[in-house]
């Protein structure tokens, strides 16, 4: 009986990718996906390549990717002057003092998030904190009432279902530009409130931004605001899940974080690498190239695998283990345009909100890894994966003992 053709798309590639990365890598590191008409790259070296090379792959995909949900072109469609001032406007946010303020409020929400599950001693992470903590300091930082986290968070998801989906049906289409809609129906009044009385907020600076001497329209501030809270909450909670998957998997690392935090950060590192939440990153092939041997045509559509990438002995050594002391890695340079690992993309399109990425995870990670003393999985969870563009824990329940020393030590 001759095998079944290989897909991308199926069942099994999407219960557990990383099982199917050599075999791409080796025997076919252009995969094509002729139900989408398009090219999904493995190697390292391949993806560096369309990452970095902005001429030759465009982010033209995200007119139809992103566009209809965002309500307007986002930050990783443009390019030069109008690129530099929009993106600077939202750099600002994320660095400096704005950002030793933000990781004072990201604390303050997660002690309160945490609180009440302490005496239970138990929690799901990525449901009962994880989720809501990150739409919640993202609203914050864009001056949003955290309030009205559930609301956002749902439109959202529809949001980033419509980006993230490789196929989508005509019912789950509708669905997600409703919801869309809704989103965009909350956030123009605000935009409109702030032109008139402006803020130390996010929104209230893009309502001020001027590009050709003209400030953005509302569509445009709306699709900025869209595209920030994608890029914020998406990676956050999905990569504090598989933090703490990975250290409850792996005792011995968990202990030695524990004695020194100041491995936090490797340890982190390691995670975005080992499992990094955006596992697609699309770009538009502007004219016919060959990779790795296989001509792609002008016109495709190209999937950069980054997990696959990560995972190219190529780039790292050992790629299939988690170890917070490789030496291939750089955790200093882990969360900047020079990270080896590409888990926030590569070059001029590099993940605008990297900086807070790291800092609200360290900021998270460094109260709860003291506080849930004796921290394991809950007795008869199984745990689970879901995804194959932007990938991460379904859930992550656990059992814990609240450590009375750490509570003391508490701001």
């Amino acid at each position: 009986m001759a095998e079944s053709p290989f897909s991308i798309l199926s069942e099994s590639f999407g219960a557990a990718p990383d099982r199917y990365f050599s075999r791409l890598r080796e025997q076919s590191p252009v995969h094509y996906e002729p139900s989408i008409d398009s090219y999904f790259l493995s190697r390292y070296r391949d993806v560096k390549r369309v990452l970095t090379d902005h001429e030759a792959f465009t982010t033209e995909t995200l007119q139809t990717r992103a566009e209809p949900v965002m309500r307007g072109p986002v930050l990783a469609q443009m390019t030069g002057a109008e690129h530099t001032a929009k993106r600077k406007a939202v750099v600002r946010f994320f660095t400096g003092e704005a950002l030793r303020h933000q990781v004072r409020a990201i604390r303050a929400n997660a002690a309160e998030l945490v609180a009440p599950f302490l005496t239970r001693g138990e929690m799901d992470l990525v449901n009962d904190f994880g989720k809501p903590l990150a739409v919640q300091v993202t609203l914050e930082v864009l001056g949003l009432d955290k309030r009205d986290w559930r609301r956002v968070s749902g439109w959202l998801d529809g949001v980033t279902e419509f980006i993230t989906s490789v196929a989508l049906t005509a019912e789950r289409h509708r669905h997600c530009l409703e919801r869309a809609s809704a989103l965009e129906g909350y956030i123009v009044p605000i935009i409109e409130e702030r032109r008139r009385r402006p803020g130390e907020d996010l929104i209230s600076a893009l309502c001020a931004v001027e590009f050709d001497d003209v400030v953005m329209s509302n569509r445009d501030v709306t699709a900025l605001i869209t595209n920030v809270l994608v890029a914020a909450v998406e990676p956050a909670d999905k990569t504090l899940g598989l933090l703490f998957r990975h250290l409850i998997e792996h005792p011995g690392q968990l202990a030695e974080v524990r004695r020194d935090p100041a491995l936090l950060p490797a340890a982190i590192a390691e995670t975005l690498r080992y499992t990094p939440p955006v596992q697609l990153i699309p770009r538009h092939a502007e004219n016919e190239v060959v990779l790795a041997g296989t001509p792609i045509p002008a016109g495709a559509t190209v999937f950069c695998m980054i997990g696959a990438a990560n995972r190219d002995p190529d780039a790292f050594s050992a790629p299939d283990t988690f170890d917070i002391h490789r030496s291939d890695l750089g955790t200093a340079r882990s969360f900047t345009a020079a990270a080896q690992h590409l888990s926030f993309g590569s070059g001029l399109h590099q993940c605008v909100g990297t900086a807070f990425a790291r800092a609200e995870i360290e900021t998270v990670a460094a109260l709860l890894i003291p506080l849930l003393d004796q921290v394991r999985y809950s007795p008869g969870f199984r745990y689970r994966e879901t995804g194959i563009y932007t990938r991460g824990p379904a859930a992550l329940r656990l059992d814990f003992t609240a450590s009375t020393r750490a509570l003391a030590a508490r701001p």
